[in-house]
């Protein structure tokens, strides 16, 4: 059976002015305001879908990571994972740059890479989003 997650949005007045908010409703984490100057022009106060995305698809990786180096014997220690989502008002989303720094003993730095980028195409975000180009760095501390 499928789990559902779930959220939802309410957004008040114009594009250019107007705001809203995000509730996470599936895990009672909160609700988190949205604005297109958030979105448009770098503001603070905000998140934007772009931000979700990049905390949805740095979870997932770090995950399927986890999962993946585990099955090989090799379960990490840690696993500190950014995601950068380049977005343009005319394009959308061009973009996505994860960057893993990994603790796993007894890994080499090679073998570690070829792990993330085996995770980073199975990963479920990463098939969900695979319209836009995703790049990954990955090292070891």
């Amino acid at each position: 059976m499928d789990t559902v997650s779930k959220a939802h949005t309410v957004w008040r007045g114009t594009l250019p002015e107007g705001s809203g908010s995000v509730s996470l409703d599936s895990s009672g984490s909160g609700t988190l305001g949205v604005t297109w100057a958030a979105r448009a022009e770098g503001a603070n106060g905000a998140t934007t879908p772009e931000e979700l995305i990049g905390a949805a698809h740095s979870a997932c990786f770090s995950m399927a990571l986890s999962n993946a180096l585990t099955q090989q014997g090799t379960p990490p220690e840690e696993l500190s994972t950014g995601a950068d989502v380049s977005f343009s008002p005319a394009n959308g989303i061009t973009g996505i740059h994860l960057y893993v720094v990994g603790a796993v003993p007894g890994l080499s730095e090679e073998d570690f890479r070829t792990a993330a980028q085996k995770a980073k195409k199975d990963c479920p975000v990463s098939r969900a989003l695979k319209g836009v180009s995703i790049d990954l760095t990955a090292s070891l501390r």
